[in-house]
């Protein structure tokens, strides 16, 4: 066993602190105020290799493979200071207390308060099996994110496993359990202040955290992350505010991609009808046009890999099979007017009589054998196969040369990355890794998103006026700069709604809000009626709305599948397309900042402990509140609206106090959603197809309270937003007695809004007159004249709002809406 209990010396290097322990040497980065890296190198070697990071202040060997993905920074200098028995390194919002006999590290606010904190005397170790281990204090911490996992929301008391396999069919239960990715990074808020900070693990080997779960007498309670290789390497991510941290992080791991229009529709997909004997394309061109004559439209279509099917049904990927599909160009083209294009599967395992397979063989272009002589052989679907291995550049070049001509030009706008896991059982197989040589048991967790930014390029490169979009199933951190993610093959099961309700919750907080679960369930027999029904009512706010099946009754999971509930889902349906203003503008900002677009409650009342532990509500953006109906037969819903504002009731404006629980009837219509007291929403009737249709009238939901708020808009196809071709609204609330509404335009999009429609709430009283750049609206007493006109404001006393509309004309506008007193016939009370 190695350790580091003892600082042997300190010292300034170019641009690090050099920690010599009677264990291992230490490097210690201050990258910004808000951000240090300590890294515990047992093998004293240092070496750089990252495709993760995006912001480093050192040389790094694959530097050249990110390209202008990465940004090299200076990092900052900080005061040092040593004491008989410390030594305090200080940025402007932090300090470090780096112990000497017994070393570890604490680090407090500028005030003294304690964010962290290692376990003394037990640290950062090695086994003898080079397994490494850092141990820290467990205080009263609420823990949330580690990626993909099932269980609860909160993470304290649990064990987390990072071990990607092809877990389908898994269990979600509340007990936490390995799922499909690798993301050694979580959040903690400490229960006493409401402080928050992050720690992510620069570590790709299989790892495990226990935070809390495991508990000795000899000890302070404590957590550990464990990893089976590799260093001691972590980032520290500065608070206070969750947001900060989640921004922090993904400025160090890469901003998300911007989403596609066409990806926030409903998104259909199944196994079942892409596998038909023949005409599988006519069969997915009557499924869009079912869907249509069920008011449910489809807006893409995820392509199973039945296309790639031999006659014995095994999977050859880049391959077609003709009498399914006679024509592919055809089918994507098809697909693509429709407004509904389809992003075919793929899989980077290659069977060993794949026509292809010599392709990568040549190159020495699969994962290849612990001697490194010949390609490594494993069970794959159908068979036995080698693995496409992406941090060899030949064989990226190869897989990009195949998709290329067999997928993307012939109409494909984006591509599936599917069963990506890279379960390999020889830990000792050998990787290029770029030139450098690595095994697999440190490279295969981020195998799937280089095989992600391979396909990113190659749709780049095919269409660089489009914006690419690679769906993956696997993937390590850094994977949301690439790909939208999923939970993978859920069952058909209650439970697996509320279970998956807070895995996308817990990838939100883990940097990867784009991600979804499948509705309905994967696999096991077809969903229940009230089943599907509630997963549909409750999906419409996940980041990926999608339905994917390959049930084992051979039946198709379809929206449409029970005609009683039909109308239900419908309807769920039309309230995610009435929003795609909001959730576009939603994806914008995720794409800036990291936030994720559905986020647990404490992400935005971090101030109020009541929500750290709820898992079955949530914020839909930041002016939405959300409680899914998740359990089978609910006639009430319990809701807790958290403390620091009034909530309005989305449908009828009801205004309840914050920091309160209410209760609710359910009846099968029930979708229970909360506009925020100083929220805006953004929301239009005109969208059916969100590739092809675009908002002419946008509705503005307003519960007033002085606040800023943005819109953001561009064609949702292409990357021209970045050359300033978008159109965004910067809105200014000023609220009193007037309420005073600035809003300025920008950006070059040529916008289709030709009108705005306000919906400000008030459950006091009607307004008392209204102005738009100073000049008096015409007030209308008769709702259907008001309907027809172009411009005026109304009161609807049936939802306490002031209904206010007026053209589009391009320029800064300043709305007023009055709520000063007044006393029609001067006789009221003061």
């Amino acid at each position: 066993m190695k350790t580091t209990n003892k600082l042997l010396s300190l010292s300034k290097e170019n641009n690090y602190f050099l920690l010599k322990t009677e264990g291992s040497n230490i490097r210690l980065y201050f990258l910004t105020e808000d951000i240090f890296r300590l890294r515990a190198d047992f093998s004293g070697e240092f070496k750089e290799a990252s495709y993760i990071l995006t912001k480093t202040a050192w040389e790094d060997q694959l530097d050249h493979v990110l390209g202008d993905e990465r940004e090299r920074i200076a990092g900052i200098e900080v005061n040092i200071d040593e004491q008989d028995d410390q030594y305090i390194l200080s940025t402007s919002t932090m300090r470090i207390e780096i112990k000497k006999d017994v070393f570890s590290l604490i680090v407090t606010d500028t005030d003294g308060h304690k964010i962290h904190a290692d376990l003394s005397g037990r640290n950062i170790q090695q086994d003898h099996l080079g397994r490494v281990y850092h141990y820290t204090e467990l205080n009263n911490d609420n823990f949330y994110g580690f990626g993909e996992s099932t269980g609860a929301l909160n993470k304290r008391y649990h064990r987390i496993s990072l071990s990607p396999k092809d877990a389908i069919g898994h269990n979600h239960s509340p007990q936490t359990t390995n799922l499909y990715k690798h993301i050694p990074f979580y959040v903690k808020v400490n229960g006493d202040t409401g402080y928050a900070s992050g720690l992510f693990y620069h570590n790709t080997f299989e790892s495990e955290f226990f935070m809390g779960c495991e508990r000795s007498g000899y000890w302070k309670e404590y957590n550990y992350f464990k990893a089976d290789g590799g260093d001691i390497d972590y980032f520290f991510i500065n608070g206070p505010s969750l947001k900060e941290v989640i921004d922090r992080y993904t400025y160090l791991t890469g901003r998300p991609i911007l989403t596609p229009k066409y990806s926030l529709g409903y998104i259909a997909s199944t196994m079942y009808y892409a596998e038909l004997d023949q005409d599988c394309d006519e069969g997915h061109f009557s499924f869009l046009e079912q869907g249509l004559d069920e008011g449910i439209p489809t807006s893409a279509f995820q392509l199973a890999s039945g296309y790639t099917a031999a006659a014995d049904r095994r999977r050859f990927v880049f391959t077609w099979n003709h009498k399914r599909f006679p024509d592919p160009k055809r089918f994507f083209e098809t697909l693509n007017d429709k407004g509904c294009p389809a992003f075919p599967n793929t899989k980077p395992g290659i069977l060993l009589d794949h026509p292809l397979y010599q392709d990568f063989a040549a190159v020495n272009g699969f994962i290849m054998d612990a001697e490194g002589k010949q390609p490594y052989v494993d069970n794959w679907w159908g068979g036995l196969g080698s693995f496409v291995d992406f941090t060899n550049p030949k064989a990226r070049e190869i897989w990009k040369k195949h998709a290329k001509e067999q997928l993307i030009d012939h109409g494909a706008l984006m591509l599936w990355n599917d069963n990506c896991e890279y379960e390999i059982n020889d830990r000792m197989a050998q990787c290029d890794f770029d030139g450098i040589g690595g095994v697999a048991a440190d490279l295969k967790a981020i195998q799937p998103t280089v095989m992600a930014k391979a396909v990113q390029e190659v749709l780049r490169e095919s269409r660089p006026s489009v914006r690419p979009f690679v769906l993956s199933r696997s993937g390590s951190a850094g994977i949301q700069r690439y790909a939208q993610t999923w939970a993978g093959d859920n069952k058909s099961r209650w439970e697996d709604i509320d279970y998956g309700f807070q895995c996308i919750l817990g990838m939100g907080m883990s940097g990867a809000g784009n991600h979804g679960v499948d509705i309905g369930g994967f696999t096991r027999e077809k969903p229940e009626q009230e089943l599907l029904m509630r997963w549909a009512q409750a999906g419409i706010f996940y980041p990926r709305f999608c339905v994917n099946s390959a049930s084992t009754d051979n039946t198709v999971t379809e929206l449409w599948m029970y005609n009683d509930v039909t109308p239900q889902i419908r309807r769920a349906l039309q309230i995610r397309l009435s929003l795609i203003p909001y959730i576009y503008t939603m994806f914008h900002k995720h794409s800036q900042t990291g936030e994720p677009v559905l986020r647990p409650l404490m992400f935005d009342f971090q101030s109020d402990p009541n929500t750290y532990d709820i898992a079955d509500q949530a914020m839909f953006g930041d002016s939405i509140l959300v409680a899914p109906i998740m359990k089978k037969g609910m006639t009430e819903r319990h809701i807790y609206l958290p403390a620091g504002c009034d909530w309005y009731d989305w449908y009828t404006h009801e205004r309840y106090a914050g920091g309160q629980w209410i209760t609710i009837a359910v009846d099968e219509e029930t979708i229970p959603m909360y506009l925020k007291e100083g929220g805006l929403v953004t929301w239009t009737r005109d969208i059916q197809n969100p590739m092809k249709d675009h908002t002419k009238v946008l509705h503005l939901s307003l519960a007033p309270q002085t606040s800023q708020h943005i819109y953001y808009d561009d064609d949702g196809l292409t990357n021209d937003y970045k050359q300033g071709r978008y159109y965004q609204l910067d809105i200014n609330v000023e609220y009193d007695s007037v309420c005073e509404i600035a809003v300025t335009p920008e950006g070059d999009y040529p916008t289709a809004i030709e009108h705005f429609e306000w919906q400000v709430i008030n459950v006091e009283k009607g307004a008392y007159w209204c102005s738009l750049d100073n000049e008096v609206i015409p007030q209308f007493m008769n709702r259907k004249q008001f309907e027809k006109a172009e411009f005026g404001w109304l009161y609807e006393n049936s939802d306490s709002t002031v209904r206010i509309k007026y053209p589009n004309n391009n320029q800064p506008r300043l709305l007023k809406v009055s709520f000063e007193k007044f006393d029609l016939v001067g006789c009221g009370e003061d």
